[in-house]
């Protein structure tokens, strides 16, 4: 069951990622968050209303909380960096938010066995492999570098948070739903900020209504992949968990050559090779 819902967390957050990184090319980033995260507020809450989820109210919320305060910065600063760069190379190197969790369940007393240690490195190998060395030279490939490094310490935190928000299914559409209005409103309060300073809220043909499905599809498919995340951590080790989350830029890559034709080197297939092995083995393991 880890596996299973850990590989559908890379798949749902592989392919937000990829709609996320193609929205912020042609708006702001800090809006297609805000606009994205409230429509999934919307949705969330509709659903903890029919599912009487506010009776799971507790302390365990305040790591939702939390999670919603450093979310917001993490995607913002992903967004800018798949905006800045090529996604098969921003994505791959975020994966080192995998360390935060891995280093929880480690604290924690988890001990993975042989293979699955073998796994651990083949996978994290493979997938950074799978964007390609493309780390020197002019100062916007630098910045593009230490936003996805801010994305990726957002992430790991969030990955380490999310899973301890909840222990029940009504639980967690409630923690999901509080880590969204959260993101919401600490975004809602950057982009308030941005716009006194002259920066830029919309677009300069207005608000993107026509880009509003697409937003409505990486603000859901972010906030199942946390859901998928949450109940893989629950039912097996969180270093398993966290690393077949991780092959989520795999699934960016893939979609970006299929459908904006950027080229994979020998070296990320051979990359994305090793991930399909690493997980094979943290499966089987």
């Amino acid at each position: 069951m880890t596996a299973f819902f850990a590989l559908a967390t890379s798949l749902l957050w592989g392919l937000a990622d990829f709609g996320g990184g193609l929205l912020t090319r042609r708006n702001p980033a800090l809006t297609v968050v805000v606009v994205s995260q409230a429509i999934a507020a919307a949705v969330l809450g509709a659903i903890v209303v029919a599912t009487g989820g506010w009776s799971e109210a507790g302390p365990r919320l305040w790591f939702a909380f939390a999670a919603g305060l450093v979310g917001p910065v993490a995607m913002l600063s992903f967004y800018k960096a798949l905006a800045l760069g090529p996604m098969g190379v921003v994505s791959p190197l975020a994966t080192l938010s995998v360390a935060v969790p891995i280093g929880v369940g480690l604290v924690l007393g988890e001990r993975p066995g042989l293979l699955q240690v073998a796994g651990i490195a083949v996978a994290v190998t493979g997938v950074m492999l799978a964007g390609g060395p493309q780390m020197g030279g002019a100062a916007v490939q630098r910045r593009t570098i230490w936003l996805t490094l801010v994305a990726a310490l957002g992430f790991g935190t969030v990955f380490a948070l999310i899973a301890e928000a909840s222990t029940t299914v009504t639980g967690l559409f409630l923690a999901l739903f509080v880590q969204r209005v959260t993101n919401v409103a600490t975004g809602g309060a950057a982009l308030y900020l941005s716009a006194r300073r002259g920066g830029a809220v919309l677009p300069e043909a207005g608000f993107p209504w026509g880009a509003l499905p697409a937003l409505a599809f990486v603000g859901l498919a972010d906030v199942a992949a946390n859901g998928t995340y949450s109940v893989a951590a629950q039912h097996g080790p969180v270093t398993v968990a966290a690393v077949l989350a991780s092959l989520y830029p795999v699934v960016t890559a893939l979609a970006a050559r299929g459908f904006l034709s950027e080229r994979l080197r020998a070296v990320q297939a051979a990359g994305a090779g090793l991930a399909l092995v690493g997980t094979l083995l943290l499966a089987t393991g």
